[in-house]
Parts: C-alpha cells; sequence; structure tokens
C-alpha cells in the first residue's frame, strides 16, 4: 500500500518536474528523492515519470495518480486542521498569486490588513506577468483576469474594476490635447509588448486601433511608472491613480474598459476550513478596497 510520504515525494517530483526541484522543496538529498519514486513505480509497477534531460515528466500512470496524491494531500491538510482545532486567528503560511496590477495597488493593503489581524499568519505575494501555475503548487491560490477553464480547479468572480487613458497633466501640454481618438496616433503610447500579452482581456490598445507601443514593458508597475514620468499616454487601472495624481484620465467619456478579477484555487482546498476562510476575509478585503480607490481616483 502506498503510504503518504512516498505520496508526498510524488508530489514534490511532478510539480518541480527533477529530482533537485523537488529536493528543495521537500529539504531532503536529490539522489533520496530519486530512489524514493524508483521505489515508488516498482511498488506499483508502473513507471510515473517520464526522463529526459529535461527533466521528469508524468506519465499517463503519473498523471493518473497526480489526482489521487493532491486528494490525499487535501485530506491530511484538512486532517491537522481538525486536530489543531479553530483558533481565533488564521496561522500559516499562505501564497498568493496575482498579475502585477493587482500585486503592486491592491493586494499589499489588503494582505497587510489580514496580517494585523491575525499575528500567526504568514502571507507571500508572487506577482507574476503570466498565468500562475496552481497544479505546480507556485501558490495556494491566484488571482486572475479571466476564469480558466482547464483544470481541477475552483474559480469566484472578486469584483470587476475600471480602466482609462491617462498621461500627466505636462505630457498633455507639451505634446498637445487629445480631443478624439484620432488624435491618439500622433502621441507616444505606452503598453504591454505586444507578443507577450499573456492574457487577450489585457490586449487593450488593439481594440483602440493603437498596434505600435512605443514603450512597452510587460510589467504594469513598469507602465505606470512610465507614464508618472511623462513619457506617454496608457491605459492604467483606475484603482491605481490615486498613488499618481500628477496622471489625469485621457477621453473619458470615450474610452472606459471594465475588466474582472477571478480567484482561483485547488479544487481539493474547498475541504479545509482555514483555506475558506482566508478566501473570505481576501475576497472581502479586494471587493472594498477597489471600491474606496476608484472612489477616490
Amino acid at each position: 500500500m502506498t503510504d503518504w510520504d512516498d505520496l508526498r515525494i510524488f508530489l514534490a517530483t511532478a510539480r518541480g518536474e527533477s529530482l533537485s526541484a523537488a529536493g528543495r522543496a521537500l529539504r531532503m538529498d536529490p539522489a533520496t528523492v530519486g530512489r524514493r519514486v524508483a521505489r515508488l513505480e516498482q511498488d506499483l509497477g508502473a513507471p510515473l515519470f517520464a526522463k529526459s534531460p529535461q527533466g521528469y515528466a508524468l506519465t499517463e500512470a503519473g498523471d493518473r495518480l497526480l489526482r489521487h496524491a493532491e486528494t490525499a494531500e487535501a485530506a491530511m491538510q484538512a486532517a491537522g486542521e481538525a486536530v489543531a482545532g479553530t483558533t481565533e486567528g488564521l496561522s500559516g503560511q499562505v501564497r498568493i498569486g496575482a498579475p502585477d496590477g493587482c500585486a503592486n495597488f491592491l493586494l499589499p493593503q489588503v494582505c497587510a490588513a489580514i496580517a494585523a489581524d491575525n499575528p500567526a499568519l504568514e502571507l507571500q505575494i508572487v506577482a507574476l506577468p503570466r498565468v500562475v501555475n496552481l497544479s505546480k503548487r507556485e501558490a495556494d491560490m491566484a488571482i486572475a483576469v479571466s476564469p480558466p477553464t482547464a483544470g481541477r480547479l475552483a474559480v469566484q468572480k472578486i469584483t470587476e474594476y475600471r480602466l482609462h487613458l491617462a498621461a500627466t497633466r505636462a505630457y498633455l501640454a507639451e505634446h498637445g490635447p487629445v480631443a478624439t481618438l484620432e488624435d491618439l496616433r500622433g502621441h507616444r503610447i505606452v503598453g504591454y509588448i505586444p507578443d507577450m500579452i499573456f492574457d487577450k482581456e489585457l490586449d487593450y490598445l488593439a481594440d483602440l486601433g493603437l498596434s505600435t507601443v512605443r514603450l512597452g514593458s510587460n510589467s504594469v508597475a513598469v507602465q505606470f511608472q512610465w507614464l508618472r514620468q511623462g513619457a506617454g499616454i496608457g491605459i492604467v487601472h483606475d484603482f491605481a491613480l490615486p498613488a499618481a495624481p500628477d496622471l489625469v484620465r485621457v477621453l473619458p467619456d470615450t474610452i472606459a474598459l471594465t475588466r474582472a478579477f477571478y480567484l482561483v484555487r485547488h479544487a481539493d482546498d474547498r475541504r479545509l476550513p482555514r483555506m475558506n476562510r482566508f478566501a473570505e476575509t481576501l475576497v472581502g478585503g479586494l471587493r472594498r478596497e477597489v471600491a474606496r480607490l476608484e472612489g477616490s481616483a
């Protein structure tokens, strides 16, 4: 019979796609990880990984085992919480993956408030200009701008948010006012690097017919700083505008975009009271913070 320790090593190898990555996650020698994986394969009578110089990839048998291993992991976590009992506050470590607009302008203050109310809680924010891979446990939960349609995931809409074109008053005074969409073609546009847009919901400028991005970055924070420096005109989250009083909306009656954030979790994590409580607190905090910042933008 396969025990939990074997499954724990299997999961770390599947998520890290190498013995060295699994060893780091488990604080175990990679050679020991390799021997344990080989023993598990022998016990089950099937290869769980296809080994190559590129790493360890799950075989069909490994992929079938993965779902059961993740269910066992959730059950072990739930059992630990049940034995520990419910406490007044949240504790342990929670890692949140998010696009960097949310990670820079919303999560710091929301998570700071949660941490203040829960001193035993350790929070980590992973800001990535791409979709966070929950299957590899890059994070415990993720915030996304599009709801995923594949995988064993639980998805909850958090809130909608607004975006507008913006520039500094100094930039507009120097380069001329913008009265129509056509006027934008004579201005320096700040935005995403077109071939590095990781979600269709972020392809703002294509809908405006602005195909040339003179100043491009895969980071919202970099784009925001360019705009603050008066480098050009670009799309800005309304919830970021209070952080830059020198920015003003451009063509607000013509160009007003609405997008949404979604909380994405492992399906099995819904069995964990601690994670459910944290998710509820996080969602509530994000909704209030977006409303507060947009109201003062």
